[in-house]
């Protein structure tokens, strides 16, 4: 396993870089280093998770087919914000089956598909508690999403945390309540980052 020359780019992405790896969620690129496999010279990123304390190995030629990808744009983290303001929109299915599809956004590496996991799980003051499932669901959800939203926003984990529980805030209320708080005026503002 010895490391030949460094590069610092491959393939549009360099070292130091911040991505989205599906699997995992926010990364940063520590080093490109080339491995020998098989009698194979083969290029890998090393994908540094802080949070998870892991380190990640990608073959270059792989990146595309895992779904690995560039931090979201500012636009898109707006509308990821707008998404979660959104009216939940929970199937009447078997649990499992939900789960199963709330498992499958969140490890999509689609910042909208995460937003709508979080929008859908979602629990305020004034509604039944979650199952356990759905709690651990709606956490991995909204670290996921809070991650790309910090890194691309440059705040903390918990003050991107609050920007996306102020946005959930501002959605239709549900529950008990709902109906006479439905009939207030719709607010469609997105709080913004400080």
């Amino acid at each position: 396993m010895a490391t030949a020359k460094k590069t610092t780019q491959r393939q549009g992405y360099k070292t130091g870089e911040y991505v989205v790896y599906p699997a995992h969620g926010v990364g940063q690129i520590i080093d490109i280093e080339e491995q020998e496999v098989a009698g194979f010279s083969l290029e890998l990123f090393v994908i540094n998770f802080e949070k998870d304390k892991m380190k990640l190995r990608v073959p270059i030629p792989k990146i595309e087919s895992v779904g690995m990808r560039k931090l979201s744009s500012a636009k898109l983290v707006e509308k990821s914000l707008k998404t979660v303001q959104g009216r939940a929109r929970v199937k009447r299915t078997m649990w499992s089956r939900r789960a199963q599809e709330y498992d499958a956004k969140i490890n999509s590496g689609s910042l909208i598909q995460v937003a709508e996991v979080v929008r859908d799980l979602f629990r305020s003051e004034n509604q039944p508690e979650q199952s356990y499932s759905e709690r651990q669901l709606y956490e991995a959800a909204l670290e996921r999403m809070a991650r790309e939203l910090a890194v691309v926003n440059k705040l903390s984990d918990t003050e991107a945390v609050n920007l996306i529980e102020a946005n959930l805030a501002l959605g239709p209320k549900r529950g008990p309540k709902a109906e006479e708080q439905d009939n207030a005026p719709d607010s469609t503002e997105t709080v913004a980052a400080a």
